[in-house]
């Protein structure tokens, strides 16, 4: 005996929070803000809807839900440490604090891309 279960989850618009809030990340279309609901559907019928959880921008050319941009965003991080060391008679691994030579591409101690 077999079963073959056909169904999946989706996202639907439930309501139109802001019309023309932003552009969208893929196709660079207008997107609105939206309530959205998630649905759960079995050979293509839907079964049962539940909200999300916060409203997200819908672009109604390419169908994408994408998160809002966000005025709080967290700042940047700060730049890796630089890999080479420069020294008067060559270079020095970031990683391990060995010479290399600066022709190398890789330290030959531990690895590390220089």
């Amino acid at each position: 005996m077999f079963f073959f279960f056909v169904g999946g989850l989706e996202q639907q618009a439930r309501r139109v929070l802001q019309s023309g809030a932003g552009r969208c990340v893929a196709c660079g279309s207008r997107a609105d803000l939206v309530d959205y609901d998630k649905v759960l559907k079995l050979f293509f019928v839907p079964v049962w809807r539940w909200p999300g959880r916060a409203p997200l921008m819908h672009c109604g050319g390419c169908g994408l839900f994408f998160p809002p941009p966000s005025a709080s965003l967290p700042p940047p991080p700060p730049p890796p440490p630089p890999r080479m060391k420069a020294e008067p008679h060559g270079m020095r691994c970031g990683s391990c604090d060995r010479p290399v030579e600066p022709e190398f591409s890789f330290c030959p101690f531990c690895g590390a891309a220089l």
